[in-house]
This record gives structure tokens, C-alpha cells and sequence, in this order.
């Protein structure tokens, strides 16, 4: 009687885990699709996608059987991609940007000025008045803006504007009063105060001196920093982002997207890179590589600053800048620290991805690579360097003997060819944004954006890859043209490079089968239309397991 009791409870239960399993599991088949993927660096075609749960069951390339239970989605005929993923942004300085003064494209100090005036009137209450965007190469004036001009209008409020490559910012007088910022302050390592002929700050700070007066703004608490990457993310996601690969992270931040993770409030993938300036580095080093159970959430990597930008003359040249005699840019760190840094995280498991523009940097990030790797037996880590955007014709082929990944932003060359060849000159520009000699010597291309230096949609990636052009179509060829990509190539770098250069190329990156239901829906075919029409593509839905995230 027992057993049979036993039996029957068994049996009730396998078909209440059955029920209970079917209840849960979903099954969804999006058709009548214009799909394309990516396997083995060959473009796929398909017309259907089918997807249990999270994961991909089949795509179908020409007829497809339709199982019981299952929810049919008609795609009327829109075009299909993998999700698209940035290999290189800041997901909470792009959701700082949507709340602060957005200077992109202004042509003028005073049109600065008037449009960070127009914002104080409509936020009275800030204590720090804060944006970014400025950019002075698109000014009649060309050179850099000084304290006077925001005096006139923000006597005694505290302003604090970031260049677009947040590599230089420009204060005015009641924020280096705050600071204790004057003549007799010093240029910390790393860093310069740009001074008038009398020795006077002007107001501008390069790379490591924005600290004296940025550690001077009030820190963002953890519930502010939750709503503000809740609402960046949720922007990603319409701009067709799956995920993101987010560059020099402090632990703070981390903690916030942990929470986040916990709470399954990650719309998209965070791959994070820890900031080597954190003041917990060493005990994040210790503790090693974490993965979120969810899969949306991991610190494995580390991200180091080695020298500046190219638009504030920053970045580390071998020889003088082409446009300003007896200088060479910055180096960030002094003697041996960053190679330590560098031999800390590779002993520790993480991959290392050290931001290099110039080509001295990139240059001496390459040689502590090749010392170092082998020291480390890291080299299946793929490190990284991030930007390598100026590079000796020597160097390139390294990439490839080292395994290290060149993450580069198509957009970067787009935005920066009014000036590049000023500061580099015409032999040297031949080793920038040198995407086809990299393809050609078999580097890996991780693409992104630099999000919000530049624009988070990844189309405007995308078309520049193609193009290398403007969104006016200059120049008509295309700027050293010689560089571009194919389309294949260009998804590619979006999408299965991006998902390698995260090692998650067993997950994520491509539609087929076992693989994540990471997935976009768009407006055209980026394969047939116009190359000039790229850039203007709309997202109509993206999806990340299985799960709409966006609908236009």
C-alpha cells in the first residue's frame, strides 16, 4: 500500500514538474524575417528564428517546420540582426549626459556659454553647474576657452564643462576657488593646467589635472547612480545595444550594477572593466574575475588610462606633434607603475585593456604586453588595447603575434579627420585608425563608440566603418578609403568579434542554435540600401533572452 502510495505521489509530481515546466517555458517563432547572422566570419541568411526561453532552437534558411506550442511572430518582413554590441562605452556618463548640458556640436565659446546660462535657469537649484561636449577644432577660434567668459555669467556658481573626449575640461574661477586651484599650483604628473603668458590658469585642465578640481564635486549616492544607469541603459537598448562593454568602472559603480543584476533590472549585458584608479582595485584584483548568475553581469577585466586624446594633444607621441613644436602629449603614469598594474590584474585573471591613441603609447603598452603576457601565461586572456588609434606600420602586425584585440570607434576617425593629419602630419596619419591594415595582418576589431564622447547608435558605427564618411558624405571617396570595411566586416566587429573580445562567443554575438535570443529588429536592409543610408537606420525592437526589451 505504501509503495503504491509512494508511486502514485511520484507520479503526481513528475506530471506537476511537467505541467509546471510547459507553464514557464515559452517557445516563440519570429517569421516571415529578412534575417542575417554571422558564423565563421560568413554572412547567413535566414527567414525565420525560433527561440525557447532565453535560448535559440533554430533559424531557418528556407522552409521551416512549426512545432506545437508555440507562439508565431510575424516580422512583416523587417530585417533581423544579432544584438549589437559596444566593445568600448560608459553607460554612466551617458546617462550623466542625458541630465547635464550637452555641448556636442556647439560652434562657439559664447555659444557654450549661453546654452550652459540657458540650463542654470532651468535647474536653479544645482550647486555644480556640469556638462560636457565642447570642442574647440569646430571653432572660428580654434583654441581654448578660458574662465573669463563663463565669469561673466557664473560669478560664484562652481562650473565644471568636459571636452567631448573628456580628456580636458574648463572651469571657471568660483570652481578653482573651491578647489584652491592658483599660479602656484603645479601640474600633477600626467596632467597640465593650461596657463595665460603671466602664469595664470585659464580655466582648462588636461587629463590627470581635472582631479584638482573634479574630487572637489559631490560624490552621486548609490540611489541616484541606480536611476541614472537604469535610465542610460534603457536608452542603449533603443539605440539596438544588447550590451556593452563598459570602460573603467569604480567599485562603487559596480556595486550598483550588482544590485541591479540582483534585482533582474539589467535590460542589456554589462561587461565591466574595473578602473585601475579605483581605491579598491587591490581588493577587486584579489578577489578575481565574478560572473553574475544571470549572465548579464561580469567584472573580468580592468581598464588603465596610459595617455590622453589626440583633440587636446594629449596622447603620447614618439615624435613632436606636426601642429606644436617640443611636445609629445602625456604619458599617465611614471617609470614602472604601469607595467605593475598591468603584471597585478593579468596574475590575477583579468584581461587587461589599456586605453593607447598615440602611437608612443600604444607602442609601450604593446612592449609590457609582449613581456608580460609570456610571464603571466595570460595571453588566452586576449587583452586589449583600447582605441589604437595611432600606430607605428611597425606595430601592427604585433596585434596578432600577441593576441591582442585592437577595440577601436569607427566613429572616432570620422569625427577626428578635420584634425588628425594637423597633428600627426602625412606620413604618421598612414598608422592611424588603420582598420584594413589591422584586418589585413589578422588583429581581431572589437567595435564601439566611446559613448558619450561620441553617439551610442552603433549604425553610425556602422556606416562609418563602410564609409569613412561623414553624414554629409565626405568626402566623397571616403577619408583614406583604403581603410574601410566591408559590411560583413563591419557587422562583425559589432557583433561575434565583440562577443570574443568578452569571451562569450558561446553565448552571445550571432543567431544559431544553443546561442542566447539576443536580437534586433530594424527598419532597413543595411545589406541593399545605399551605403549613405546606413546611418539613418531605426531600431524597431531589440530583445535580449528571448525577452523584448524595446518597441518603437
Amino acid at each position: 500500500m505504501l509503495s503504491k502510495n509512494i508511486l502514485t505521489l511520484v507520479s503526481m509530481l513528475t506530471l506537476l514538474i511537467a505541467f509546471s515546466f510547459q507553464a514557464w517555458s515559452k517557445t516563440s517563432l519570429l517569421t516571415n524575417i529578412n534575417g542575417y547572422t554571422i558564423n565563421n566570419d560568413e554572412l547567413i541568411k535566414f527567414n525565420a528564428i525560433q527561440f525557447t526561453n532565453d535560448k535559440i532552437d533554430k533559424i531557418c534558411i528556407d522552409s521551416c517546420t512549426i512545432d506545437d506550442n508555440v507562439t508565431i511572430i510575424d516580422g512583416q518582413g523587417k530585417t533581423v540582426l544579432p544584438g549589437l554590441i559596444d566593445a568600448h562605452g560608459h553607460v554612466l556618463g551617458y546617462g550623466l549626459n542625458l541630465s547635464r548640458i550637452n555641448l556636442r556640436g556647439v560652434t562657439s565659446e559664447q555659444a557654450a556659454v549661453e546654452k550652459s546660462l540657458a540650463f542654470r535657469k532651468q535647474n536653479p537649484e544645482l550647486a555644480w553647474i556640469q556638462g560636457r561636449g565642447w570642442n574647440q577644432v569646430l571653432w572660428n577660434a580654434n583654441a581654448f576657452p578660458t574662465k573669463a567668459s563663463l565669469d561673466k555669467v557664473f560669478p560664484d556658481t562652481p562650473v565644471w564643462l568636459r571636452r567631448v573626449d573628456g580628456h580636458a575640461a574648463w572651469a571657471n574661477t568660483a570652481a578653482l576657488k573651491l578647489a584652491g586651484v592658483d599660479k602656484t599650483t603645479i601640474s600633477p604628473t600626467g596632467g597640465e593646467i593650461i596657463r595665460d603668458a603671466n602664469g595664470e590658469p585659464t580655466g582648462v585642465f588636461i587629463d590627470n589635472a581635472q582631479d584638482l578640481i573634479s574630487k572637489h564635486i559631490p560624490e552621486l549616492s548609490a540611489d541616484e547612480k541606480k536611476s541614472i544607469l537604469k535610465k542610460s541603459m534603457a536608452e542603449l537598448a533603443k539605440q539596438g545595444l544588447t550590451g556593452v562593454h563598459d570602460a573603467g568602472v569604480s567599485s562603487d559603480t559596480l556595486d550598483v550594477f550588482k544590485a541591479l543584476a540582483d534585482n533582474n533590472e539589467l535590460p542589456i549585458r554589462i561587461y565591466a572593466m574595473v578602473a585601475a584608479g579605483d581605491r579598491n582595485f587591490d581588493s577587486l584584483m584579489q578577489q578575481g574575475p565574478y560572473h553574475h548568475p544571470s549572465g548579464k553581469f561580469d567584472i573580468a577585466s580592468i581598464k588603465i588610462l596610459s595617455d590622453g586624446a589626440l583633440g587636446s594633444r594629449g596622447a603620447a607621441l614618439i615624435e613632436d606633434y606636426s601642429d606644436k613644436h617640443d611636445h609629445k602629449g602625456l604619458l599617465l603614469y611614471r617609470g614602472s607603475e604601469l607595467k605593475k598594474i598591468i603584471k597585478q590584474a593579468m596574475s590575477s585573471g583579468f584581461q587587461v585593456n589599456t586605453h593607447a591613441i598615440g602611437d608612443r603609447a600604444n607602442q609601450l603598452v604593446l612592449d609590457h604586453y609582449e613581456n608580460l603576457i609570456s610571464k603571466t601565461d595570460s595571453k588566452s586572456l586576449r587583452h586589449r588595447i583600447e582605441h589604437a588609434q595611432v600606430l607605428q606600420l611597425s606595430d601592427i602586425p604585433r596585434f596578432s603575434q600577441l593576441g591582442v584585440i585592437a577595440s577601436m570607434q569607427a566613429t572616432h576617425a570620422t569625427s577626428d579627420k578635420n584634425m588628425a593629419e594637423d597633428r600627426l602630419g602625412a606620413e604618421r596619419i598612414k598608422g592611424a585608425y588603420a582598420w584594413r591594415k589591422l584586418l589585413d595582418s589578422n588583429a581581431v576589431i572589437a567595435a564601439g563608440s566611446d559613448f558619450p564622447i561620441e553617439s551610442a547608435n552603433p549604425f553610425f558605427g556602422l556606416f562609418s566603418s563602410i564609409s569613412r564618411q561623414d553624414h554629409q558624405n565626405q568626402p566623397p571617396e571616403g577619408w583614406y578609403p583604403q581603410e574601410k570595411m566591408s559590411r560583413t566586416e563591419a557587422l562583425a566587429s559589432f557583433t561575434t568579434n565583440n562577443a570574443f573580445a568578452s569571451h562569450k562567443e558561446t553565448q552571445i554575438g550571432q543567431l544559431t542554435p544553443g546561442l542566447k535570443a539576443d536580437l534586433i529588429i530594424i527598419d532597413r536592409d543595411i545589406f541593399e540600401v545605399s551605403q549613405a543610408d546606413i546611418w539613418q537606420t531605426k531600431v524597431l525592437q531589440t530583445w535580449v533572452d528571448g525577452k523584448k526589451v524595446f518597441a518603437r
